[in-house]
C-alpha cells in the first residue's frame, strides 16, 4: 500500500512540474504553499471518486414518550446507597428498607448498531471536578458536551428506548410497587476461612481434636489424583464481588428529594454505587412504566410532590381467616 501510494505521488509530481516547463501553456494559478501541499499530500488525492466511502445520515433521536412494547428494554439509572432502616406499612407490617439515592442521572453517550455495533445507553452520576479526572475522561465529556460525572455505566437497551445525550434520569423511572434488579459490589472481609467463607461445620470442639477446631479438612486423595482440584472450597479472600439481587421490591419514591425506598437488602457499602434496572424475572406490567423513561410536564414542580408509596390493596393481610 506504501509503495502504491508513492507511485501516485511521484506521478502528481511529475505532471505538476511538466505543466510549469510547457512554453505555450496558460500560466498556472497561483496557489499559496498550504494549499499545494495539501492537494499533493492528501490521502484524497491518491483515490478517485468511486473509492470515497459515503456515510450513512446520523440517526436522530428525540426525548419523547412513546408506546413500550413487551420486547423492549429500558435503560437502568445509578443510585448512592444511603443506608437501611425499618418502615411500618398501613397494615403494621414491619418492612426492612434500604434507602437509595438517585445523584442527577444523565445520558452521557448513545451508542447505536450503526457506529458501535450495538443499542446501548451511557449514564453518569454525580459531579466531579476536572482535576480528579484523567485528560481521556474530561475528553470524552466535553466531546458529548456533558457535565463531569463521578460514575458512568453502560446499559444495553431495545431501538425504540433510545435517548439524547443530556437527557435527565430521575426517580420516577421507576413507579412504586414494580421489581427491579440491583447490582453493586459487596462489602469486602479480607482473608476468611473455610467456616466463615463456605459456613463449613467445622472439626470436632473436643475428643482429641487438637489446634484443628476451625480447619477445613480433608483437600483431596493421595497418589490419585495427586492433586487438588480447581474450584475446592478453602480459605481466601471473601467479598468484593459483583453480586446483584434480583426481585427487589420498590415500596416508596420521593420525587423532590430523589430518593427510593426498596425492600431488604442490597450489595455494598454505605455510599457505594449501585445499579438498578428493570427485574428480568418479575417483568413489571408494561403499562405501568414511563417509556423510555419519565418526562416531566412544562409546569410541573417535582419539589411540591409528596412521597408515592405502593399500593397495598384493601385487604388487611392480617384479619385473612386461614
Amino acid at each position: 500500500m506504501a509503495a502504491l501510494s508513492t507511485r501516485g505521488l511521484v506521478s502528481r509530481l511529475h505532471q505538476h512540474f511538466l505543466s510549469l516547463s510547457r512554453p505555450f501553456a496558460a500560466a498556472p494559478t497561483s496557489l499559496p504553499f498550504h494549499a499545494l501541499t495539501r492537494r499533493l499530500f492528501s490521502s484524497d488525492a491518491l483515490m478517485d471518486g468511486s473509492q470515497i466511502l459515503h456515510q450513512p445520515p446520523t440517526r436522530i433521536i428525540q426525548a419523547t414518550p412513546a408506546i413500550m412494547t413487551p420486547n423492549s428494554k429500558r435503560t437502568g439509572i445509578i443510585a448512592v446507597k444511603c443506608g437501611m432502616t425499618a418502615l411500618w406499612d398501613k397494615w403494621g407490617a414491619r418492612l426492612p428498607i434500604t434507602i437509595l439515592w438517585v445523584d442527577d442521572n444523565i445520558v452521557s453517550q448513545v451508542k447505536t448498531v450503526e457506529k458501535e455495533g450495538i443499542f446501548s445507553l451511557q449514564i453518569g452520576c454525580g459531579h466531579k471536578k476536572p482535576k480528579h479526572l484523567t485528560k481521556p475522561e474530561v475528553g470524552h465529556f466535553r466531546a458529548q458536551g456533558v457535565p463531569l460525572k463521578r460514575k458512568l455505566k453502560e446499559f444495553p437497551v431495545t431501538e425504540d428506548a433510545l435517548l439524547p445525550v443530556g437527557t435527565s434520569l430521575g426517580v420516577r423511572h421507576f413507579v412504586p410497587g414494580q421489581y427491579v434488579d440491583v447490582t453493586g459490589t459487596s462489602r469486602g472481609k479480607g482473608f476468611q476461612g473455610a467456616m466463615k467463607r463456605w459456613g463449613f461445620k467445622g472439626m470436632p470442639a473436643s475428643h482429641g481434636a487438637s489446634l484443628s477446631h476451625r480447619s477445613p479438612g480433608s483437600t483431596g486423595q493421595r497418589d490419585a489424583p495427586g492433586k487438588v482440584f480447581k474450584g475446592k472450597k478453602m480459605p481466601g479472600r471473601m467479598g468484593a464481588k459483583t453480586r446483584t439481587v434480583k426481585n427487589v421490591w420498590v415500596y416508596k419514591i420521593d420525587p423532590a428529594r430523589n430518593l427510593m425506598w426498596v425492600r431488604g437488602q442490597v450489595p455494598g457499602a454505605k455510599g457505594n454505587f449501585v445499579f438498578i434496572k428493570d427485574s428480568v424475572y418479575k417483568k413489571p406490567d408494561v403499562s405501568m412504566l414511563p417509556f423510555p423513561t419519565y418526562f416531566a410536564a412544562e409546569d410541573e414542580d417535582e419539589t411540591n410532590i409528596g412521597p408515592l408509596v405502593a399500593d397495598l390493596g384493601e385487604v388487611d393481610p392480617f384479619m385473612v381467616a386461614d
